[in-house]
């Protein structure tokens, strides 16, 4: 036998017949340990990319490919591949004899861009599927599946970022984030209505959200999945980045670029559920590997996926390694963990009879919550600087507090009430406003309950929702001044700020993942004036620590009035950490201006109007303040001192107390 040549076992002689232990290759490359094999067993091995899957390297003196793949109960597997013809058996793997389940063989010859897939036979019932591998970097385009093996070198340049991004990252840093879906941001119409490819994305998407004044651009999950229409939300491959725009580099070169442009990025990671097509996860080896074999836990009744069987250390570790891949490999600033709520409770979206509880008979999933509370540890110990936020749609507590308070260790929690709230009441007429009031109140009395992000995010602008300027009553004008006091209203509350792309200058139509957005009505009128008034209160936000500093202990707010709910105007306080610098946040939410409306203060002195939605630059009507006024000594609303005050039509207004 030469170098590098592997003592391989003879071909099956019938379908279905297992190689003998005895005829193992008497060496393989050293790339599984016992340590790998403990901590696999274990469910807390976190690098599994690098031990499973397709890894280039050099054996023996010669090039070529490792595969591994786990598949405990298969009695047959082998790698196809142009190679040898895609034929099943050709080229075997054979089991390891450590009982993990795992599979091996090493391939002398293959090169970076050589396709693959896995030929499994089950010991079940004569399964046999051809499988994509779990663990590939890159995968075809879909609609084509098969894996491809690739080379992650790369040479980053982003230093100065990782280095600060802790502070630009942390709690109390003001987080503008601009959620982008990349396959529609913009496209090319000229050529086919193709996609930008990630490059051409790192440079006009960083150039839009620098001049915008965003911090963050958060994407529609980009890990490999075979269906467009799940909007990435469908993940068939855990550790590629979809190839519709480009190689693993290119993607590399698009986290490098925007980081380089002082903006953080933030992937939208999918743990809670996977597709169910043939070459992926489900049923992997002839049996439910990753998922449930029950429904009444496997199966997800909203979007017809598969759950993953949290109670199960493989599984486990998959997901962790999938974690940590993208933290370690594309310097990813932060995860927004999606569904989280679907993870937490067994009957979530089930009716009696369709769930299983708990040991002890509640509707907790309790694997889930360990495996969340796992991750959050695992990571915010490993990365410096990065975070976790929540999709969690429930009042489940602690979320966003540390394990060792008993939560489950996120860094930040979207506010899914105040999104529900908000959007209920802006979507009122305004002479029915009056009555529901309390949906802009309430959920001051639990801001601080979590690190709220507040989301007007992807998911309230699909399936008949309409946009957010659509969902605006009355005429064109009150339309446009109802959404630009929403914006002030969501920039001036207590929590960082999420905007899906569109919203920003008032997209007419519905997001629609297949086309680009309708780019011609930012160019003038009154979108222009819209996308100005955000791109001023990004502006705001970040220079004005007031409204960023304290936004989850309570002390940087405290409502002036909240009880004038006939003229449906609101009023509260925002306040800096030292409580030196205040501003005043007033809102008029409906068509009728107030003049001479007295708004208490907590100061004398001038106070500078520093926000007016009604400015005529951004479209208003240009009533105002005349840039500011001073404080009369008359005490008001509790205050011992107040403004006298007019407040534009529909508008929201900010005032800052000059030192």
């Amino acid at each position: 036998m030469r170098e590098g040549e592997i003592d391989r076992p003879a071909a099956p002689t019938k379908a279905g017949e297992t190689p003998k232990a005895s005829a193992r290759p008497k060496a393989l490359p050293e790339v599984w340990g016992e340590t790998d094999t403990y901590l696999f067993r274990q469910g807390n091995h976190s690098r599994l990319h690098e031990k499973l899957g397709g890894h280039l390297l050099s054996w023996k003196g010669q090039k070529g490919a490792y595969f591994s793949v786990w598949a405990p109960n298969a009695e047959e597997v082998s790698v196809l591949g142009d190679f040898n013809g895609w034929k099943p058996g050709a080229t075997p793997l054979v089991p390891r004899q450590d009982e993990t389940g795992v599979w091996e063989t090493f391939v002398p010859g293959l090169e970076s861009g050589a396709l693959y897939k896995y030929f499994i036979r089950s010991k079940q019932n004569g399964f046999t599927a051809e499988k994509s591998d779990p663990y590939a970097f890159l995968w075809e385009v879909p609609p084509r599946s098969a894996s491809i093996l690739w080379d992650l070198s790369y040479d980053w340049n982003d230093r100065d970022w990782m280095e600060s991004r802790q502070e630009k990252n942390g709690i109390n840093a003001p987080w503008s984030i601009y959620e982008v879906h990349l396959g529609s941001w913009r496209r090319v119409p000229e050529e086919r209505n193709r996609f930008l490819t990630y490059r051409e994305l790192a440079h006009e998407l960083a150039a839009y959200v620098k001049s915008m004044g965003f911090t963050h651009v958060e994407l529609l999950p980009i890990m490999e999945h075979p269906f467009s229409g799940s909007w990435g939300y469908q993940t068939i491959g855990y550790f590629a980045p979809t190839s519709r725009f480009g190689t693993p580099q290119d993607f590399m070169y698009f986290v490098e670029y925007l980081h380089k442009e002082g903006i953080g990025v933030i992937l939208d990671w999918v743990p809670s559920h996977f597709a169910t097509d043939g070459h992926g996860l489900g049923l992997f080896d002839g049996t439910h590997l990753y998922e449930h074999a029950d429904p009444r836990q496997g199966f997800h009744p909203d979007w017809g996926s598969y759950i993953f069987n949290y109670g199960r250390n493989e599984v486990r570790a998959f997901l962790l390694s999938s974690a940590r891949f993208w933290f370690e490999k594309y310097h990813i600033d932060a995860f927004r963990i999606d569904a989280v709520a679907s993870m937490l409770y067994l009957d979530y979206s089930r009716q009696n009879g369709e769930w299983i509880p708990n040991q002890y008979g509640g509707n907790e999933n309790l694997e889930a919550i360990a495996f969340l509370r796992t991750l959050s540890e695992q990571l915010y110990r490993e990365f410096a600087g990065i975070q976790l936020i929540a999709e969690e749609s429930t009042s489940y507590p602690m979320v966003s507090r540390p394990t060792y308070m008993g939560g489950l260790g996120f860094g930040f929690k979207w506010n899914m009430g105040w999104m529900h709230d908000t959007l209920f009441y802006f979507s009122r007429d305004p002479i029915y406003r009056k009555y529901h009031q309390h949906c802009l109140t309430f959920s001051a009395w639990y801001a601080w309950h979590e690190n709220f992000i507040l989301p007007l995010s992807h998911d309230e602008v699909v399936h008949g929702k309409g946009s957010l300027l659509s969902k605006m009553p009355g005429d064109n004008w009150q339309k446009f001044s109802n959404l630009r006091a929403l914006f002030g209203y969501m920039f001036f509350f207590v929590g960082h700020k999420l905007l899906f792309m569109g919203g920003e200058f008032g997209q007419w139509n519905e997001w629609y993942h297949e086309v680009s957005l309708d780019w011609h009505l930012a160019s003038g009128g009154l979108h222009a004036q819209l996308l100005q008034w955000v791109r001023s209160l990004n502006r705001l936000y970040r220079q004005e620590r007031a409204l960023y500093e304290d936004n989850f202990t309570g002390h940087g707010f405290s409502w002036v009035d909240f009880s004038d709910a006939e003229s449906s105007v609101i009023s509260f306080l925002r306040r800096s950490k030292d409580g030196r610098e205040q501003i005043l946040c007033v809102f008029n939410l409906t068509p009728v201006p107030r003049i001479g409306y007295r708004v208490g203060v907590p100061f004398p002195g001038y106070w500078r109007e520093i926000a007016n939605s009604d400015a005529l630059e951004f479209g208003g009507s240009g009533m105002g303040n005349l840039g500011g006024l001073e404080a009369d000594w008359l005490p008001w609303q509790g205050q011992p001192y107040s403004l006298n005050l007019t407040l534009p039509p529909l508008s929201a207004s900010a005032f800052k107390r000059v030192l």
